[in-house]
């Protein structure tokens, strides 16, 4: 029995060591606490992990509103018929501007005056309420003519000289003479000759010089200038 005690004396002694041993492998691997108790601070994020900013404003120039360019209409006369046949158009274009004459060739005429947009739109007028409305495209002119009340529609296609509109005026016999001539693509003439404000049915110009006779007197009928 004596022998036996330094055997549990030994025993004792390792089973103590294995207790020492396992509590200082415990102390290692305990996380580090902040010494005033709290958790570990954040860490601190590196410049590469921050939100990128949003890009600045474009610095483009915002786009100009188009412009829309002028069309240039070309110095041309025009002549037709309204769509009764019961009277002929003429209109001259001259920079911008329309003249035109519309006649039956017996008693109604009328002068119109007006300026041609650059859509080719035109709106003339005249003595006595006379109206032409019409739009040039496409080498022609078609719209409405309002003569002594009455409107009519009418055509009139480019002329090529001698066709066209022209003009004569000059006093005869103490009489102020003013005289208007359509002269039709084939040649065919419509015109009037006021005497004083007085219409008639004009005599035909030679389309190659424009000499006509009024009254025995010679004149000159001239393209609108």
């Amino acid at each position: 029995m004596q022998r036996s005690g330094p055997l549990y004396t030994l025993l004792a002694g390792l089973v103590l060591a294995l207790i020492m041993l396992s509590l200082n492998a415990t102390t290692e691997t305990r996380p580090v606490v902040d010494v005033k108790g709290g958790d570990p601070a954040p860490a601190t994020r590196s410049p590469s992990s921050a939100t990128p900013s949003a890009a600045p404003p474009s610095s483009a120039p915002a786009a100009s509103p188009s412009r829309t360019t002028a069309v240039p209409r070309p110095d041309a006369d025009y002549a037709g018929r309204t769509g009764d046949k019961a009277a002929s158009v003429a209109i001259a274009l001259r920079k911008g501007k329309a003249v035109a004459y519309v006649c039956d060739g017996r008693t109604k005429e009328a002068w119109l005056r007006g300026d041609v947009g650059d859509d080719g739109g035109m709106r003339l007028t005249g003595d006595r309420g006379a109206r032409l409305e019409g739009t040039l495209k496409d080498g022609r002119i078609t719209g409405a003519v309002r003569l002594t009340g009455l409107r009519q529609p009418f055509t009139a296609d480019r002329a090529a000289k001698p066709s066209g509109l022209y003009r004569a005026t000059a006093s005869v016999r103490g009489a102020a003479v003013v005289g208007g001539w359509i002269v039709l693509p084939g040649g065919a003439q419509v015109g009037i000759v006021s005497r004083d404000g007085e219409p008639s049915a004009a005599p035909a110009i030679d389309t190659a010089t424009g000499a006509v006779t009024v009254d025995g007197t010679q004149l000159t009928a001239r393209p609108i200038p």
